[in-house]
């Protein structure tokens, strides 16, 4: 019985001593988040046109959509869009009922289908982008529209906003540390997040927005936001 003593007093020292041990390994640091912002007028647009056709049978409402898509896909490269900015998004063939209006038990009837095609566009010369829609609209598209503007690489804008968020971290942490009466020593841990928010509707000459043949577009500005979580030790 005084040898199982022995060993559980050994044991208790020996977890006191690594107790010891963690708690003195513990850091005391100053944890801090900087943020910046890059801003670039985009140099690109995608677009998303859809055309929709219905008709009694599958097939006249699918040969009266293809017909409508193809016109569209030959004004975009006529237009001078590569073919590799083009890209089917979306088909889709979808029947058409009519419902009994009351709770009566009749089934639905079936009355027709409707054809749905979805192309993707990606505009490289903005100053088109307005003539493109209005085009598009003309030739049959009748669906989507949805436009977003982006960079083709914004890599350098958002290396000088991550730089200027580091900055901003450790003028923050710098702050902190001289309200507490007490010096900085070195980085524990340092990490980034990134995104990008909807363009900034800023006025733009840059885009034939004013010409009466093409739909009013102003692209404004993208906004790319870093936040970084810097956590430097306490000098002590």
């Amino acid at each position: 019985m005084s040898r199982l003593l022995q060993i559980l007093a050994v044991c208790g020292l020996v977890l006191l001593f690594n107790a010891s041990q963690v708690k003195a390994e513990v850091t005391a640091a100053i944890h801090a988040t900087g943020q910046a912002e890059a801003r670039l007028a985009p140099d690109m647009a995608t677009l998303e046109l859809s055309v929709a056709r219905e008709a009694k049978t599958a097939r006249e409402a699918l040969d009266a959509n293809s017909a409508a898509m193809g016109r569209v896909i030959a004004a975009m490269r006529d237009q001078g869009v590569a073919d590799g900015d083009l890209q089917t998004s979306n088909f889709s063939i979808q029947p058409r009922y009519v419902y009994p209006s009351n709770r009566s038990e009749k089934p639905p009837q079936l009355v027709g289908y409707r054809v749905r095609n979805s192309l993707t566009v990606v505009v490289r010369d903005l100053d088109q982008l307005g003539a493109l829609l209005d085009k598009s609209v003309s030739l049959g598209v009748n669906e989507g529209g949805n436009v977003s503007f982006g960079n083709t690489d914004p890599s350098a804008a958002i290396d000088k906003a991550r730089a200027a968020a580091v900055k901003d971290a450790l003028r923050r942490a710098g702050t902190m540390a001289e309200a507490a009466g007490v010096k900085l020593g070195d980085i524990l841990s340092l990490s980034e997040q990134s995104g990008m928010s909807h363009p900034r509707p800023i006025p733009m000459a840059r885009m034939a927005a004013a010409e009466a043949d093409s739909v009013p577009m102003v692209a404004g500005e993208n906004s790319y936001q870093v936040t970084v979580q810097l956590s430097i030790a306490i000098d002590q």
